[in-house]
């Protein structure tokens, strides 16, 4: 790939989005995308990358204009109100006229399983969103592919576990005093590290599949309070009381996480994108963290 003519947009210059930004502006790419707030992203300024205000709320102004040296588009925006994607609400017609995009990716989550009593699922397996929360993701996800069945722009989607990474962790929960361990009986859940994401979206920008899905997580899929856990062993400090997940005192929003407990496989990202994951377990990334 000539490197120095790659364009990514992003829809939605988060925590992971940046981190990728960062790694394919070193290798030459130009990277532009959106923030609600240009004025407080003083990290992406700094970066270069050219910045533009969308709050779902009106299109992009000129975005048909911005995408003509545009070559692969990325969006990490998730679901609003009552609309499946707001991206798309103003600006699908724009993308599926774009037939010179080499990649499009919509990052969704691993929510779109629901709830498998801890067994394992894979991207073939079927859709079963426990709440609405999940039903928006699986709705957002066939809206995305539409680009694909319909106009043929290589359009894929990326299935997220729980994203950690550094100033985002385990570690950082424990030392800010929110450290909770919650003890619900077989529950697992799947995570992914922040350069593992990175990698994942590289090694598909490499090699386009359109209308694929693919999970991104580790090798570990492991109890919430066992990390917690970990993360007090190398702090040196008290490990919390264990709290019986039926009186925890829980938001509506962390309790629905409960909600579902799976196992999810990576295969597909190892088989067909060659994908060697950096962190496929927890521990060593707490402990390179630390």
């Amino acid at each position: 790939m000539t490197e120095t003519n790659k364009h990514l947009f992003v829809f939605g210059l988060g925590y992971s989005a940046t981190f990728l930004a960062r790694k394919l502006l070193a290798k030459g790419w130009k990277v532009s995308g959106t923030v609600r707030h240009p004025e407080d992203a003083a990290e992406l300024k700094e970066l270069g990358i050219p910045l533009y205000a969308f709050d779902g709320e009106t299109a992009l102004d000129g975005f048909d204009d911005i995408l003509k040296s545009v070559t692969h588009v990325m969006s990490s925006v998730p679901p609003k109100g009552e609309d499946v994607d707001i991206v798309l609400k103003w600006h699908f017609q724009d993308l599926a006229a774009a037939t010179h995009l080499e990649w499009v990716g919509y990052l969704s989550t691993t929510g779109v399983y629901g709830d498998r009593d801890g067994g394992w699922v894979d991207e073939e397996s079927e859709q079963l969103p426990t709440g609405p929360r999940g039903q928006k993701r699986v709705d957002g996800e066939a809206a995305w592919f539409k680009l694909w069945t319909d106009y043929q722009i290589p359009t894929h989607t990326y299935r997220l576990a729980g994203i950690y990474g550094p100033g985002r962790n385990a570690l950082e929960t424990v030392k800010q005093g929110r450290g909770r361990r919650i003890n619900k009986p077989g529950q697992v859940f799947s995570r992914i590290h922040i350069e593992d994401i990175a990698q994942i979206l590289e090694a598909s920008m490499v090699k386009p599949n359109g209308g694929q899905a693919y999970n991104a997580c580790d090798d570990n899929p492991a109890p919430p309070e066992e990390v917690i856990a970990y993360a007090c062993d190398l702090l040196g400090v008290d490990k919390p009381v264990l709290i019986d997940f039926e009186i925890a005192d829980l938001s509506p929003m962390a309790r629905s996480f409960y909600r579902d407990n799976k196992r999810v496989s990576n295969q597909r990202i190892k088989e067909e994108l060659g994908v060697k994951l950096l962190w496929p377990d927890y521990r060593d990334a707490l402990k390179a963290m630390l």
